[in-house]
């Protein structure tokens, strides 16, 4: 298993980083490589360039400006993201890397003569899991339609392989939160993670390595 976390967070010692640090207990755990993409930490800019854009499907180029991201995109077939939920939906930063590292030619392939939408370019993804912290409570966020959400376990998780492995846990009402129910969460965010990392079933191993 070789596992990318993508986490995002603007402070240290935040719940968030707690959610993460559980995830990565339980890669290790589980035997994974695992490379951790901290986008504050290492200063990502999540702003598309009139270049960027410029080059955007051109194959070429369209890597060279995140390239090492990229990498980790091409290396990894677990793909983990933790992060908050900010008016319901994926803070700027995590949205930005989505922009500007899941580019044509490797998250997915453009339409051509053939073929009249994209295509996957991840089908060598084989678990996605997802782990966030939301002010609303349920309800109200799913009401809303938890943007955040979709994007990533529908609009990624079309990109990745037929029978992609989801997890999904979100602590509700965080601003209201007690000892004991952070503490639950993290008992939640173990158990989705042992269920994320156990073997997978023949036919998708196989298929990630088609």
């Amino acid at each position: 298993m070789r596992a990318l976390v993508v986490y995002c967070h603007p402070r240290r010692g935040s719940f968030t980083e707690a959610v993460r640090d559980v995830v990565m207990r339980k890669l290790e755990a589980a035997g994974a490589e695992v490379r951790l993409r901290d986008l504050y930490a290492e200063g990502f800019d999540p702003v598309m360039s009139a270049r960027d854009h410029e080059f955007y499907e051109d194959e070429a180029q369209n890597r060279m400006p995140v390239a090492s991201h990229c990498a980790d995109i091409a290396w990894c077939d677990t793909l983990i993201f933790v992060y908050p939920t900010w008016w319901y939906g994926l803070p700027a930063m995590i949205k930005g890397w989505l922009d500007r590292v899941l580019v044509p030619g490797l998250a997915f392939l453009m339409p051509d003569a053939q073929h009249p939408d994209i295509r996957p370019g991840l089908t060598h993804v084989t678990r996605l899991g997802v782990f966030t912290t939301c002010g609303a409570s349920f309800w109200l966020t799913r009401v809303i339609g938890a943007p955040g959400k979709r994007t990533l376990l529908r609009g990624v998780r079309l990109l990745c392989a037929k029978r992609c492995r989801t997890v999904f846990a979100a602590h509700y009402l965080m601003d209201s939160s007690t000892d004991e129910s952070r503490a639950r969460h993290l008992a939640r965010v173990a158990a989705k993670m042992d269920k994320l990392t156990g073997p997978l079933p023949r036919s998708l191993a196989k298929e990630a390595t088609a």
